[in-house]
């Protein structure tokens, strides 16, 4: 079996509460929707921030490259019914390693100051009918990983 989860999220927030750290998980979990669940709560210090203070990130882009789709995972993978050249695609990935000015991944309108990213990590994956894209950097700009996935779906689609 497959998971299509986000594992390490982190979050925080403020709170006057007097709820002990250890019910705050409960407490959460109680009142979320049913596709989130909190692991773990701990108290952090004040200037802590969860989108800043983190050192890495890790995307992950599932493309279902079945005839079909998938009825279950249809929101949570990118069907391509056509073939791809998944050994271009792979070599293709390497490209994206390495610092480099991202300003052509990113969505119009974004607000980033800069669009220099840093990605340590690019690789592609099969797992049966799936394309696992996974790209792990000091940030990204918004869409860049969707971005740069339909430009690694252009090469997989190319003719020699």
């Amino acid at each position: 079996m497959r998971e299509y989860t986000h594992f390490g999220q982190v979050a925080n927030f403020k709170t006057n509460s007097d709820l002990p750290l250890e019910k705050f998980v409960m407490a959460l979990n109680a009142n979320l929707k049913k596709s989130i669940v909190i692991k773990k709560a701990e108290e952090v210090d004040e200037d802590f921030h969860s989108r800043y203070n983190c050192k890495e990130k890790t995307y992950r882009y599932i493309i279902n490259n079945s005839s079909t789709g998938s009825a279950i995972y249809r929101y949570l993978e990118y069907h391509i019914p056509q073939k791809l050249d998944i050994e271009k695609m792979k070599e293709a990935i390497k490209y994206f390693e390495g610092t480099h000015d991202f300003k052509g991944f990113k969505a119009s309108g974004t607000s980033s100051k800069s669009s220099i990213r840093t990605i340590y990590k690019a690789e592609l994956k099969q797992d049966g009918d799936r394309i696992i894209i996974e790209l792990t950097g000091n940030g990204f700009l918004y869409n860049m990983v969707r971005i740069i996935s339909g430009t690694l779906v252009d090469v997989g689609l190319r003719e020699n």
